[in-house]
């Protein structure tokens, strides 16, 4: 335990100065002052990746990139539940969809500076990926972002007009609405696994079944009830309240226990997926451990207490980055 907190120590230094980058990051883009009710968390976001890549510390710019595509994962969503009314998030999804900073003029003036902030953020990490990998994977990723609106687009439809979804069709687009999918592909493509692209089409497809997982692992925490955060008007729907509605007389009790029992077997497919040495690749190793450290987090993001705090996640980002800060104090 002290070797590992002593490891802990000599890495703290780092991952404090990509925190540091991240924050001039996100406050040079500016958006926060655009849109003061969106989520402004660099902390939270920067501790995906710091956790998913946490097994090689030489990996900050990874790190650095990846929380750049969650940081969008969570604006956009605030941009659906907090601001856009149905005709405005649907002008927003086909500007998404064309990727054409063309498209700017038709937006409302709210969103235009993100959405050029969202072309320019993954743009930018494509352009490094292919200077680094040979590789430029922008259509991959930008399909990425599209399906992510569309899901949001789906689930605005449902929650306005009241026509409420089935249970398993809501929990498919859940899956895609929890942006899993856009941090798993994006960190593939930043690890540099695609090699040509083809191979990496082949490769993101023989681990859908891992993304698949996490996502619905991620789904279903947040549908559990503690995951109300601080700035969510709470109207996203629920895995549990469309169960219920599908199994009428089922109590609130067997329900929850039922998405318990779901979440369980996503984590019997995950385990399986990235320690099956049957399909061991050791390329892919590395990815699927960082998929299964991005799973293993999802508890401490969506156990929210009474004051809506995190206090499980506020005591791990407290160990991992502030204390303790020297040797002496490990020992002591």
């Amino acid at each position: 335990m002290e070797l590992a907190e002593v490891e802990l120590l000599l890495a703290k230094p780092i991952y404090q100065e990509e925190l540091l980058q991240v924050h001039k990051w996100w406050d040079g883009l500016g958006l926060t002052k655009e849109l003061k009710l969106a989520r402004n968390q660099p902390l939270k976001w920067y501790t995906w990746s710091m956790t998913a890549l946490i097994n090689d510390i030489r990996l900050s710019k990874q790190r650095i990139e990846l929380t750049k595509s969650i940081a969008f994962i969570y604006l956009i969503d605030d941009i659906f539940d907090l601001y856009g009314t149905p005709d405005e998030l649907a002008i927003f999804t086909e500007a998404v969809d064309k990727w054409d900073y063309a498209a700017i003029d038709k937006l409302p003036e709210y969103m235009k500076m993100s959405y050029k902030a969202l072309l320019d953020t993954t743009n930018e990490i494509a352009r490094m990926i292919f200077e680094k990998h040979g590789h430029n994977p922008i259509n991959t990723l930008k399909e990425t972002w599209a399906s992510l609106c569309k899901a949001f687009s789906v689930e605005a439809k449902w929650f306005a007009g009241g026509d409420l979804p089935r249970a398993e069709e809501y929990l498919a687009n859940g899956k895609v609405s929890s942006g899993a999918h856009v941090a798993l592909v994006h960190l593939f493509y930043i690890l540099g696994l695609s090699g040509t692209q083809n191979q990496g089409a082949i490769l993101l497809e023989e681990n859908s079944t891992l993304i698949s997982s996490a996502a619905a692992i991620l789904r279903l925490s947040d549908d559990l009830g503690s995951a109300k955060d601080e700035q969510q008007n709470g109207k996203d729907g629920s895995y549990i309240e469309y169960y219920m509605r599908d199994n009428d007389g089922l109590s609130f009790k067997q329900a929850r226990e039922h998405v318990i029992n779901m979440i369980a077997s996503e984590w019997k497919l995950l385990n399986k997926e990235c320690f099956d040495v049957n399909h061991y690749s050791p390329t892919l190793s590395f990815y699927r451990e960082a998929c299964l450290n991005l799973a293993r987090m999802v508890p401490l993001m969506y156990s929210y207490d009474d004051n809506q705090r995190l206090p499980v996640l506020e005591k791990y980002v407290n160990f991992m980055l502030l204390k303790p800060k020297s040797i002496e104090q490990i020992n002591n």
